[in-house]
């Protein structure tokens, strides 16, 4: 009795071993380390909200800084308060993401960069039907198209760059780039677009010790967030409640810990992490140990995530019905 018990232990500790070897042998792109301190940190939308704290986080923990950002006052402002929190100067460029030439100009005068942080955002919650499509585009020119425009810019400067030290591109989603939710119609188009541009531009730079992340923050504690509520569909705000805002400096701590990891996934709350792990997909993996999660918790999450689905779709329901007698 006591060796069939010995055997069956055995078998169960067998394929979990054999699956951890198997997958610290194949997760690629390999762990890497990516240095802040003494290096050009470059970043998008870095006059306010979660921008403004990673320039901050940046200049603590000793970079070199330049943000850009279109309000000259704004990044005036950012500046300020940056030499006064570190004693530190900021390098600031007064550029629209959506004009490619203003961007490169800007990327030009600032040099080689180390740490790019595409973080710019706009955010217009409505349903489609009811949204304006001149809205819908500048959103996504703002979100998607002025991230390309910024990473093409900024390629031969990252590139250029002579330390030899792995490099960054870390491009600033939103949890509604993980899910799509009712009245961010045009939101999650530009933030799910971010992960297909991520992918595949990891493949084309690893070849340049360039490596890609991409961030996922919650609702966040920004000047933007009262705005977005004023216009958010009460659908929106019901099925969003269990979502708490982070503090946008915690959001940057936890993007700066990714980053220097060169995770590509980088969740910024247990929420967050429960969402990466259950859309990894075919995204990138350094960690083994993460990836081993990632495997033996697909089924699991894929259940969770059909309850959260019919939560909300019943929350939908529930919502209709009610108009419906008004």
């Amino acid at each position: 009795m006591a060796d069939a018990n010995l055997a069956y232990l055995s078998v169960i500790l067998f394929f979990p071993l054999a699956l951890l070897i198997f997958l610290y042998l194949i997760v690629r792109p390999h762990p890497v380390k990516i240095p802040i301190k003494n290096r050009h940190v470059f970043i998008t939308g870095g006059s306010s909200g979660i921008g403004l704290s990673l320039a901050h986080q940046a200049a603590k923990e000793g970079a070199r800084v330049s943000i850009l950002a279109r309000s000259l006052e704004r990044l005036e402002d950012a500046k300020n308060s940056i030499r006064l929190a570190t004693g530190i100067d900021v390098a600031v460029f007064s550029a629209d993401v959506r004009d490619y030439d203003a961007v490169r100009r800007a990327v030009d005068e600032a040099g080689p960069i180390d740490i790019l942080i595409v973080n710019q955002g706009v955010f217009v919650p409505e349903e489609l039907e009811k949204q304006e499509l001149d809205e819908v585009r500048f959103i996504l020119d703002v979100n998607l198209m002025g991230s390309f425009n910024m990473i093409k810019a900024a390629l031969p400067a990252i590139k250029s760059r002579n330390d030899g030290k792995p490099a960054s591109i870390a491009l600033m989603s939103s949890q509604a780039g993980q899910v799509g939710i009712y009245g961010y119609t045009a939101y999650s188009a530009s933030k799910f677009g971010l992960r297909g541009l991520a992918e595949a531009l990891q493949h084309e730079v690893i070849g340049d010790n360039i490596h890609v992340s991409l961030i996922f923050p919650p609702d966040t504690e920004t000047p933007g967030l009262l705005e977005e509520n004023k216009r958010k569909p009460q659908i929106t705000s019901i099925i969003a409640a269990s979502s708490g805002a982070m503090k946008a400096d915690e959001v940057a701590k936890k993007a700066f810990n990714g980053i220097k990891s060169g995770s590509f996934l980088i969740p910024c709350n247990s929420e967050g992490l429960l969402l990466a792990i259950a859309t990894a997909g075919f995204s990138p993996q350094r960690s083994f140990l993460m990836a081993f999660v990632e495997v033996v918790a697909a089924g699991i999450l894929r259940f969770a995530a059909l309850c959260f689905q019919w939560n909300w779709y019943g929350s939908i329901e529930k919502w209709h019905a009610r108009q419906s007698r008004i």
